[in-house]
């Protein structure tokens, strides 16, 4: 949530048995945090589905060879990462010596 951002009291209808679940597993008192932050995360995700579709239709629809490339690439963005977190150690030990 945007500190500082006013806040205003609505109400809203939700399933009982959800909402108590929600409450045991936050406490009351940040209820009503959990549930904006859900609302901010829907929000974020209707927006990017809005920008695919100007994208898809100014580009044309994700290819399954697009996918495919963005998946190799983003393994290995991850395994580099990986090997970073790997050699974190040994660097530490030469920057000490």
């Amino acid at each position: 949530m945007v500190e500082g951002m006013a806040t205003k009291k609505y109400t809203v209808t939700l399933p009982e048995e959800l909402a108590e679940e929600i409450r045991s597993e936050v406490g009351p008192g940040a209820f009503s945090a959990y549930v904006t932050r859900a609302i901010e995360r829907q929000r974020e995700h209707d927006r990017l589905g809005e920008l695919v579709e100007r994208l898809e239709g100014e580009y044309g629809p994700v290819t399954d060879a697009d996918l495919t490339a963005a998946e190799a690439e983003r393994r290995e963005i991850e395994q580099w990462f990986t090997d970073q977190e790997a050699d974190a150690p040994a660097r530490r030990e030469a920057a000490a010596a």
